[in-house]
């Protein structure tokens, strides 16, 4: 009996102690009711910059347009005869003047064609001296009666041939100094080299590059618009690009539009003045916008506006509740503000309603907002009195919402 009493003992122990293991466990999976404190917990808290209210604002109407930089002044220096390069005194970056000789082709060929045709000038000039002088005997001989007047006559004909051909060999002294000249290149524009196209060294032949040069102090943008847009642009519209490498907007404006089309695209180029900067360089790539007028519309920031499914929503702050608000989008354009992203909305929307910004994320719909917190100064996304649908979200007191 007092064996069995041993063993009894231990296996009660165990089975009671199973039994509150089990309850507790039992205890725990059991759902509970939410209570008022847990519901206002899963609420999605708001702050005010998290809001944006549509209203209605000046918008301009912008036309976005790329394109490259180009300089408005280039020049590319060009041997204007055959030579051997003797020098090149200028490299990539160096800033050259007008009239500047920047190289120097051999002259020893065109030194000698000079003295040839000097002397053969001067030959002729005293073959024209001779035939003068011959002339003028014969008057005084047809005149007394010893020679006939064919003989004047032709006296009269040696020396016009003998000053034509003074006159030929003096054309073609200045031919030979002028091809002398030519041997020495010159910058025929202000500015910077930009290339170098030979070396020192090279014969180059008649039209051959030797280096180009540009002049930063004009630049213009080329920028190729589809006929369409171009109906809409005007010279003298104001532009904004950004340029690769600067950080900031270069202000620029419209001051030629090409007359005819590019052959096969049908694109209708527009040149802008481009302010100068000290950054900007021949060939850089920009891309920006003209802006082509200003409209009053209602508008919300483009941030605001999710595309992730087939139509444009917007998720909006209505009754404590976060609601989807299918949208209809209008024109992009840049606030009166002065700040860029704004889109006009044409219809989904009505002024005053409250707009979740973009930067929230993803949030579904019929999720339960409030504002949190309500600083002293609004921000300037929200109007100083707030729309008929906030003060419900909003606590009583900020106190209360601590």
């Amino acid at each position: 009996m007092q064996r069995a009493l041993k063993w009894l003992l231990p296996a009660v122990l165990v089975l009671l102690l199973g039994a509150v293991i089990g309850r507790a466990v039992i205890a725990r999976r059991a759902p509970q009711a939410p209570g008022p404190s847990s519901a206002a917990a899963a609420a999605l808290e708001l702050a005010p910059t998290d809001l944006v209210v549509a209203r209605r604002q000046a918008l301009v109407r912008r036309l976005p347009l790329s394109g490259s930089l180009e300089a408005v002044r280039t020049a590319v220096v060009k041997a204007k005869v055959a030579g051997e390069l003797r020098s090149l005194d200028v490299r990539e970056g160096d800033t050259v003047q007008a009239g500047q000789l920047i190289g120097q082709l051999d002259t020893s060929e065109y030194d000698m064609r000079l003295k040839q045709a000097r002397e053969q000038a001067a030959s002729a000039e005293a073959q024209l001296d001779i035939a003068e002088r011959t002339l003028q005997n014969n008057r005084a001989l047809v005149d007394q009666g010893f020679i006939s007047r064919n003989a004047l006559d032709t006296s009269v004909s040696n020396a016009a041939a003998a000053r034509a051909t003074l006159l030929a060999a003096q054309a073609s002294a200045d031919l030979a100094r002028k091809s002398l000249d030519d041997t020495a290149l010159r910058s025929p524009i202000p500015g910077q080299v930009s290339q170098r196209f030979a070396q020192a060294g090279e014969r180059v032949g008649v039209d051959a590059r030797v280096v180009e040069i540009v002049d930063l102090s004009r630049i213009e943008m080329k920028a190729a618009l589809p006929p369409e847009d171009v109906a809409q642009l005007h010279i003298g519209s104001v532009a904004s690009l950004q340029v690769e490498g600067l950080a900031q907007a270069v202000p620029a404006r419209v001051v030629r539009i090409n007359p005819g089309t590019a052959a096969g695209t049908r694109a209708v180029t527009a040149y802008l003045s481009v302010q100068p900067h000290p950054a900007l360089r021949h060939g850089l790539f920009a891309s920006g916008w003209v802006a082509l007028g200003e409209h009053t519309a209602l508008a919300v920031p483009e941030a605001s506006v999710r595309l992730d499914r087939p139509s444009p929503y917007v998720l909006v702050l209505q009754g404590g509740r976060v609601v989807q608000r299918p949208v209809v989008l209008g024109e992009r354009g840049r606030g009166a503000d002065g700040t860029d992203g704004w889109v006009a909305v044409t219809g989904g929307l009505a002024e005053g309603d409250a707009v979740l910004h973009a930067s929230l994320g993803a949030v579904r719909e019929g999720t339960p907002a409030r504002v949190t917190t309500l600083p002293a100064t609004l921000p300037a996304t929200l109007p100083a009195t707030l729309p008929a649908t906030l003060p419900a979200t909003l606590p009583a007191t900020p106190a209360a919402s601590r």
